[in-house]
């Protein structure tokens, strides 16, 4: 079976499209950065100059920041060791082929039960810190988990297709 690890940037789209699609500009705006520079453009809380065309104050109680920052975090303690090296090595040969620094997407694979409650607990937080009400901070964590379980769930019964050497299976079985 293929492991489907979903992209931390398409997690927050997707989440950001279910529960405050009016900040579908917000990630349009960041969808020129890679995911570092997203981060950490999200993470700042005083920046006067932005790229987007606001300081992060106006963003304090969005949903994006607090689902990317959140889902980030938890990545990077559930399978940081996996994503720094995958990193590293993919973006030493990109840097050397560009001249320039690059960063890989960063990726989660399918999770446990444990882990996901780490994700939870981390959107949570993130929304408690960004001043988000309970309520609404319930609700994107539930998304967030539920994207997360859906992508396993449809990597689960994503049919194998055959390779071009695989022999051919009849439709029916041969009748005595």
């Amino acid at each position: 079976m293929d492991v489907k690890a979903v992209r931390v940037r398409d997690l927050v789209r997707d989440v950001v499209t279910e529960v405050a699609p009016e900040e579908l500009p917000l990630m349009a705006g960041l969808a020129g950065f890679d995911d570092v520079r997203a981060v950490r453009r999200l993470g700042e809380r005083d920046r006067r100059q932005e790229t987007l065309g606001f300081g992060l104050g106006e963003v304090a109680a969005l949903v994006t920041p607090v689902v990317w920052l959140a889902v980030d975090q938890a990545a990077q303690q559930i399978v940081g060791t996996w994503v720094n090296n995958g990193i590293s090595r993919t973006g030493i040969a990109l840097r050397r082929l560009l001249r320039r620094p690059v960063s890989e997407p960063v990726a989660i694979p399918p999770l446990t039960r444990e882990q996901l409650v780490l994700v939870r607990e981390s959107v949570l937080t993130m929304a408690a810190q960004r001043g988000l009400e309970s309520e609404r901070a319930a609700v994107i964590a539930d998304a967030v988990v539920t994207r997360l379980v859906l992508v396993e769930t449809e990597a689960d019964r994503a049919p194998e297709l055959p390779g071009p050497d695989a022999p051919e299976r009849p439709d029916r079985p041969d009748e005595p």
